[in-house]
C-alpha cells in the first residue's frame, strides 16, 4: 500500500438517470424528485448515491469503515459532473496486519460548488 498522510486522491463521475433508477429500486428511496424529472429533464440524485463517491476510495484501498460522516450542501442532478477529493489525514499501524485510516473529503459540481463534504475512519487490512 502506497498511501501516506497528505495524499489527495481525486476522481470524478456523472450520475445518469439509469443510475438513479437502479439506486431507487435498491434503496427504495422513491421520493418524487428521484422519479419525476424537473422542468430541465433532470432527476435529483439520492444523497446516499452521491455519498458513494468518497466510499470508492475505501473500496480501492480495502478500507473497512467504522465511521462515516456526510454533510450535504446542495442537490446533485443527473448529468452533473462531480469531482471528489479525498485527503488522507491519518494512517497509523495497529499491528502486523492492520492500519487505521482517517480521511476527509470534498465533492464539487461542475460549477465548483460544494455538494458534499465529510470524513471517514476505519481500518485497512495489510499483508505484512
Amino acid at each position: 500500500m502506497n498511501l501516506k498522510v497528505g495524499d489527495i486522491i481525486r476522481f470524478e463521475r456523472a450520475f445518469t438517470k439509469e443510475d438513479v433508477g437502479l439506486f431507487t429500486k435498491m434503496s427504495m428511496d422513491e421520493g418524487e424528485h428521484h422519479t419525476h424529472p424537473d422542468e430541465l429533464g433532470r432527476l435529483v440524485v439520492q444523497g446516499l448515491l452521491t455519498a458513494t463517491l468518497p466510499t470508492k476510495v475505501g473500496g480501492d484501498y480495502n478500507v473497512l469503515a467504522r465511521t462515516m460522516n456526510f454533510e450535504f450542501f446542495r442537490p446533485v442532478f443527473t448529468g452533473d459532473t462531480i469531482k471528489c477529493a479525498v485527503t488522507i489525514e491519518k494512517l497509523e499501524k495497529k499491528d502486523t496486519n492492520r492500519m487505521s485510516i482517517m480521511a476527509t473529503f470534498q465533492c464539487l459540481n461542475q460549477n465548483e460548488k460544494q455538494v458534499l463534504g465529510g470524513n471517514f475512519a476505519g481500518v485497512i487490512l495489510t499483508e505484512d
